[in-house]
């Protein structure tokens, strides 16, 4: 397949954010990072909703006025009502793209152009090609595929579909009905304290033994190593995917989106990248294993 023009997305962000940082982290994406569409919602806790609202409708005017494709992301895991008319509200708004990340979303948007998030389990072209029906144009495909499975999927959807595939940023492994973070501290979900926004990149959770393994944030539970698709993306573009997503960390993401579409554009090698990186984040380790169908980081130089 003839390697075509790529995109970069911005990801939600994920973490519990203080609403001036929330606020001042996209202004900056508007204005200063090469990514073409943002996605604004908040995915994990439904709690934290009501802290954005004074705020989010400056975020999208800002990104709107920089030329950026605003794109609602909803809820990964819908339990109440409250949530569900979350959810509803934004199906029902027509204003702006939505991103679906639960299922009951695609339900609502059925017959609308959406897109579909990363929390859904498209694992195979009929999956695909059933979401297509219901008005996808675009798919997020989920964290954990291995190359051929991206591959397969892949296949035959050129101009029919989008295929985004996250390139950057800590992998989303599970979301729970209970709150981690809340009981780390001695706390319920209920009266959690919003305890979350005390670890802007999440609580680090090491083994018994003290081995680094994952990361909490609120009821989600992501990796401890970050997701770095570098190199990857020449394989990625050939298959058909067209749209690299960087999923928010506590750090310069304006100069990680600047790293990324030097690399999509031949400017940059994917060597140097992992260096500008790991410069940005010396105690974070890389992950690339999913993509290859192993454990761990594959060092593309010395093959380990």
């Amino acid at each position: 397949m003839t390697v075509g023009m790529s995109e970069l997305s911005m990801g939600p962000v994920l973490f519990n954010w203080s609403p001036d940082k929330w606020r001042d982290f996209y202004f900056r994406i508007a204005d200063e990072a090469p990514v073409q569409s943002v996605y604004v919602g908040e995915v994990v806790c439904s709690k934290r909703q009501p802290f954005f609202d004074a705020v989010i409708g400056d975020v999208i005017e800002r990104l709107q006025a920089a030329g950026k494709e605003v794109v609602l992301s909803t809820l990964a895991l819908v339990m109440a009502a409250r949530e569900s008319g979350m959810v509803r509200e934004l199906a029902a708004s027509g204003e702006f793209m939505v991103e679906a990340n639960d299922i009951a979303a695609v339900a609502l948007l059925s017959g609308k152009a959406h897109v579909i998030g990363p929390f859904i389990n498209v694992y195979n072209e009929g999956t695909r090609d059933v979401l297509m029906s219901k008005g996808a144009i675009r798919i997020c495909l989920p964290f954990e595929l291995p190359a051929r499975s991206i591959a397969a999927i892949a296949d035959g959807a050129s101009g029919r579909v989008e295929l985004e595939v996250q390139a950057f940023g800590r992998v989303p492994l599970a979301i729970s009905a209970r709150c981690y973070h809340a009981r780390a501290r001695g706390l319920a979900k209920d009266s959690c304290q919003f305890v979350c926004a005390e670890d802007p990149d999440g609580m680090a959770v090491d083994t018994l033994d003290g081995t680094p393994f994952l990361t909490v944030n609120g009821t989600q539970t992501l990796s401890r190593t970050c997701q770095v698709l570098g190199r990857e993306m020449t394989d990625l573009r050939r298959m058909g995917v067209t749209r690299f997503r960087l999923s928010p960390m506590d750090m310069d993401m304006v100069a990680v989106a600047q790293g990324f579409r030097a690399v999509l554009d031949g400017k940059m090698e994917s060597t140097e990248l992992a260096h500008v990186l790991q410069s940005f984040m010396p105690d974070v380790a890389f992950s690339n294993g999913f993509f290859h169908g192993r454990e761990g980081y594959v060092d593309h130089i010395t093959g380990e």
